[in-house]
Order: structure tokens, then C-alpha cells, then sequence
């Protein structure tokens, strides 16, 4: 679990530092400063909303102890393995995703759908709970930041207009405290997500006695967390600082705020995001709002597909390591 976290860190370090890089406010070494130290503060402050969400979105009641520990370990490895393949092609892909997809294969494929909580019936009455809740912020957490993204450059752009170029030593200077919060944000939604795994393991264990997060599960994936993040996975900044749309100070600002707001927003309801989706799509609407056309929209088309086949490609990985199991140890009881 821990090294779930670890991969997850490692792999989004691009997300938070990409845009703060792209536009010269701060060297490599002062961003992995400043987002370590809010990256370890995010989990440890943020509550734990997102951990009970992702913690009961299957169900293991009724399955033996090692058959459900077998199962989660799994679904971990569709997740670590699909993190450490599309941070090696420089793909910005979706661990949030990656972590369902691998977790609701195995559950799934195994015990069954009976297991995995849907969340339909309670949906018709108004309630988010189970897979429902998770797919909802997964899928509606890009167009909100895609659309945030886009007004705030177009307050930002107002607030600028007799702006003279010395600005820009303001925005860049500004982006300190902007990347703080994204990096806080980030740590408070995205290692909530295996302290969420982490706590029921504990639980299925009977090492604890309901599902409550102790602290030092909080303590150890927030520095799990951090410590990814400090390593660097550093083949994504290209894509998101470049690749997307010529970052420049503003837009940096613009995107950091963006996805700050939407990621701790999410924390606060309970709701697991995908922080890779929040900033690129905050970065195409910001693109989007100053030139439609400068937006390179063939590299999004390629970012999309890599978003829509992670929860498919985690879940296949986690089925096969799965398989494995039983071919070579046997059936888990």
C-alpha cells in the first residue's frame, strides 16, 4: 500500500510542479522544496473524507480474510503497475483511476460484482455513495477545472489589462504561495485515497475495530506521499508544462489556482480526484480562453485516450497478477 503511495507521488510530482516550472517561477530544487513540505501537511490536515469514500467502495464482508487481502494486493499492483508504465512513456494518466480500476477487477472478477458497491440504488434517491460517487468526480472534476480554468484566465486577463511586463516578476512571485496549496491539496485528496486501503486492510485483519483512520496510517502515507514526490517523475512536466499550451505566468497562476481550489474542494465533500485531470484540463481551458487555436488539441486527444483506457488496463493487469496468484500458490482461502 505504502509503495502505491510512493508510485502515486512519483508519478504526479509533474502535475503539481509542471506549470511552476514551465514558467521560470522557480527552479526544480525550490519546487520540490516547498511542494514536500505542503505535500506532507495535506494528509495530515485535510481529514479524512476521501479515506472512508475509497475505503468502502467494495465490499469484503463474508470473504475470507486472505482471499480479501489477496484481492486488494492485486488491485495495489494493477495500480502500481499501470503508474509506473505511463510515467515511463511521459503519459500524465490518472492514478485515482488506475487505483479503481485495478481494485474493482480483482473484487469483481473474483468474488464478484455482488461486492462492489455500486451506488445506482441509493443514486435514485438523491445519495452519491460506492463507485457512482467515485465516477462522478472522476469524470465531472476535468470539465470543472476545464471551465474554472477558463474564467479565472478571463478575470486574471481583466485584472491585467494595463499591466506592464514587470507583472510578470509579481505572478511568478505569487506562484509560491499558489503551488503551496495546490501541493497541499493534492497531498490532502490523494494519499487519503491509500489511507482509505490501508484502514480497511486493518480492519479485515481485526487490528482495529470499526473503520477509523488511525494516525499513523495518516503519518505513514503522507510520507510515503512525499517522499514520491521528492523523487520526481519528471518525464510528465514536458507534457503538461509544454506540450498542452505555452505556459507562460499568468497561465501558470491561472491553472495553479484552478486546480487548488477544485482538488481541496473535493477533499473537503469526500469526493477522490484525479489531479492529473484537474491541471491539464485547467491548463487547455486557460489555453482555451486566450487562443482556441494555440491549444494543441492533438496532444489532449492522446492524454484523453490514456484517461479513458486506465481504469480497463488497471483492472486487466490486476485480474492477470490475480490469476497468477492462483496458478502458482494456489486459491486463496
Amino acid at each position: 500500500m505504502l509503495f502505491f503511495d510512493y508510485t502515486n507521488g512519483f508519478h504526479d510530482a509533474a502535475n503539481i510542479v509542471a506549470t511552476v516550472i514551465a514558467s521560470r517561477a522557480m527552479t526544480p530544487a525550490q519546487a520540490v522544496i516547498i511542494v514536500g513540505v505542503f505535500e506532507f501537511l495535506g494528509p495530515l490536515l485535510g481529514g479524512t473524507a476521501v479515506a472512508n469514500t475509497i475505503g468502502k467502495f467494495i465490499a469484503l464482508d463474508g470473504v475470507a480474510p486472505v482471499l480479501s487481502l489477496s484481492i486488494l494486493l492485486c488491485g495495489l499492483i494493477g495500480a502500481i503497475v499501470w503508474n509506473l508504465v505511463t510515467w515511463y512513456f511521459g503519459i500524465p494518466s490518472s492514478s485515482s483511476h488506475a487505483l479503481v480500476g485495478g481494485l474493482v477487477g480483482a473484487d469483481g472478477a473474483y468474488v464478484g460484482a455482488a461486492h462492489v458497491v455500486g451506488g445506482f440504488t441509493e443514486l435514485a434517491s438523491g445519495h452519491l455513495t460506492g463507485v457512482v460517487k467515485v465516477l462522478a468526480a472522476l469524470l465531472l472534476s476535468p470539465l470543472i477545472g476545464f471551465w474554472c480554468g477558463f474564467l479565472v484566465f478571463r478575470l486574471l486577463s481583466a485584472l491585467l489589462t494595463r499591466a506592464s511586463p514587470a507583472a510578470n516578476a509579481r505572478l511568478r512571485g505569487a506562484q509560491f504561495i499558489t503551488a503551496a496549496g495546490l501541493a497541499f491539496s493534492h497531498g490532502a485528496n490523494d494519499a487519503q485515497k491509500s489511507m482509505g486501503i490501508l484502514t480497511l486492510v486493518l480492519l479485515l485483519g481485526g487490528f482495529i475495530p470499526s473503520f477509523e483512520v488511525p494516525f499513523w496510517v495518516m503519518l505513514a502515507c503522507a510520507s510515503a506521499m512525499t517522499l514520491g514526490i521528492l523523487s520526481g517523475g519528471w518525464r510528465i512536466v514536458r507534457t503538461l508544462g509544454f506540450a498542452i499550451y505555452r505556459v507562460r505566468p499568468i497561465h501558470a497562476l491561472g491553472s495553479q489556482l484552478t486546480s487548488a481550489g477544485v482538488i481541496l474542494a473535493a477533499s473537503i465533500g469526500g469526493a477522490p480526484v484525479s489531479t492529473t485531470h484537474v491541471v491539464a484540463t485547467s491548463i487547455m481551458g486557460i489555453g482555451a480562453a486566450e487562443r482556441l487555436r494555440a491549444v494543441r488539441w492533438a496532444k489532449a486527444k492522446d492524454i484523453g485516450v490514456t484517461w479513458l483506457v486506465t481504469i480497463p488496463g488497471a483492472a486487466l493487469v490486476a485480474i492477470q497478477t490475480y490469476a497468477l496468484v492462483h496458478l502458482f500458490l494456489g486459491s486463496p482461502k
